[in-house]
C-alpha cells in the first residue's frame, strides 16, 4: 500500500505541482476542495490510476470522497486489484 501511495504522489506532483517542496503534499492534503485537482485534473488522474494498475474506476466512483486525498485515492485503488 505504501507503494501505490508513493506512485500517485509522484504523479501527482509531477503532473500538477511542477518545482512545488514534495513534503507539502501531505496525506492530509485536500486535493480536490483544495483545488489542486479541478475536474480535467480529476480526469487525468483516473487515466492514469487506470493504465498504471489496470483497473476500472467507474463514472460515479469520481468523486471528492474518494479522490481528495492520497490516503483515499490509495484506498480507491487497493479496492480495484
Amino acid at each position: 500500500m505504501e507503494e501505490i501511495s508513493h506512485t500517485i504522489k509522484s504523479y501527482i506532483l509531477n503532473e500538477f505541482l511542477p518545482g512545488e517542496d514534495p513534503t507539502l503534499l501531505t496525506e492530509s492534503t485536500p486535493l480536490v476542495t483544495g483545488g489542486i485537482l479541478d475536474s480535467l485534473a480529476t480526469l487525468k488522474l483516473v487515466m492514469f490510476l487506470n493504465e498504471h494498475y489496470k483497473i476500472e474506476i467507474e463514472t460515479h466512483e469520481i468523486v471528492p470522497e474518494n479522490l481528495n486525498n492520497l490516503p483515499k485515492i490509495t484506498q480507491l485503488v487497493q479496492s480495484k486489484l
